[in-house]
C-alpha cells in the first residue's frame, strides 16, 4: 500500500526514529501504526543485543533538584563515543532520566529500569529504543538520591558534564553559595571522606603501616616509629579529608574555617566522575 509522507512524519514524531526507517516499518506492516511501532522496537532490540558487549565509557553526569533544595540527584548516562555524548538528543535524554530519578527516587538500577518513561514504556525499553536509534550502546550506569531535611543538598556539574557533586549543607548562611564552593572543592580535590571519623579503619591502618615502613627504611629508631607514622597520618587527613583540606579559593584557611565564617556546615557529599 502507498505510505504518505504525513504518515511517515507522524510515526517519526511518535518514535523519534529516522524517516526512512519509519517508512519501511509502515510498508512492512501495511500502514498499521501500532504494528510499525512494535517493529521498530524489535529492530531497536536487535541493535541493542548486538551492542550489549560493547563498552559505553563516554556520556554525561546529570543532576536534578527539588524546588526547595532539600533533595537532589546525580545520574550517569553512558554511550560509546564523545561525539554522541555531546549530541543534544543524547543530553536531552540524560536530563529526562535525571528528572525521572528525582520524581521516582528508585532504590537501585533495577527499579529505575522498570519505571515508566514518558508514559508509554519503561526506561529500560526507552534505552533499547535509543540504542537502536543512535546506533551506539546506551546505558544508565548508576544514580544517587540525597535528601537533607535540616538544610539543602547543593548540586554541581563541572563544565563538560563528566563530573558531578552533591553536598549536604546546613546553617543560617547562604547555603547555595557555600554548598557550591564546597562542591567545587570536592570536584577538584576528590577527598576520600567528609571528616576524619568517616575514614575507614583499614585505610587508616594502611597509611600508618606505609609510614612505619618508610620510617624504618630511613633508619629511624624503633621507639619513635609510631610517632612518625601518626604525624604522617595527620598529614594524610589534611590532604584527603574534605573538612581539613585547605580551601581551594583561599588556602590560608581550611574548608571548616571557611564554612564557619559563612555560618554553614557540611555533613556529607557524593561525587560521580564519568566511568569512575
Amino acid at each position: 500500500m502507498a505510505i504518505s509522507a504525513k504518515d511517515v512524519k507522524r510515526l517519526r514524531d511518535i518514535t523519534g526514529v529516522g524517516m526512512m526507517d519509519c517508512k519501511k516499518a509502515l510498508q512492512e506492516t501495511d500502514g498499521d501504526f501500532d504494528a510499525a511501532i512494535d517493529l521498530l522496537r524489535k529492530k531497536g532490540q536487535k541493535v541493542a543485543a548486538k551492542r550489549a558487549d560493547r563498552e559505553a565509557k563516554e556520556g554525561v553526569i546529570a543532576t536534578a533538584s527539588t524546588d526547595d533544595g532539600t533533595t537532589a540527584i546525580l545520574v550517569e548516562v553512558n554511550c560509546e563515543t564523545d561525539f554522541v555524548a555531546r549530541n543534544s538528543e543524547f543530553t536531552d535524554f540524560a536530563d529526562k532520566v535525571a528528572g525521572l530519578v528525582l520524581a521516582e527516587r528508585p532504590a537501585d538500577n533495577d527499579a529505575l529500569m522498570a519505571v515508566t518513561f514518558e508514559g508509554e514504556e519503561t526506561l529500560g525499553e526507552a534505552i533499547t529504543r535509543m540504542t537502536g536509534k543512535i546506533g551506539e550502546k546506551i546505558d544508565v550506569r548508576r544514580h544517587a538520591v540525597e535528601s537533607n531535611d535540616g538544610g539543602k543538598v547543593v548540586s554541581y556539574i563541572h563544565p563538560g558534564a563528566k563530573l558531578g557533586v552533591l553536598v549536604h549543607v546546613a546553617g543560617n548562611g547562604d547555603l547555595d553559595s557555600a554548598g557550591r564552593d564546597v562542591a567545587m572543592q570536592v570536584a577538584a580535590l576528590n577527598p576520600i571522606a567528609t571528616g576524619r571519623d568517616d575514614v575507614a579503619d583499614d585505610v587508616k591502618e594502611k597509611e600508618m603501616e606505609i609510614a612505619r615502613d618508610a620510617a624504618r627504611n630511613e633508619g629511624k629508631p624503633e621507639h619513635i616509629i609510631d610517632r612518625i607514622a601518626t604525624g604522617k597520618l595527620e598529614r594524610y587527613y589534611k590532604d584527603n579529608v574534605l573538612l581539613e583540606q585547605p580551601f581551594v579559593k583561599d588556602s590560608s584557611q581550611t574548608v571548616t574555617e571557611m564554612l564557619k565564617s559563612v555560618d554553614a556546615s557540611v555533613s556529607g557529599f557524593v561525587r560521580f566522575a564519568l566511568g569512575g
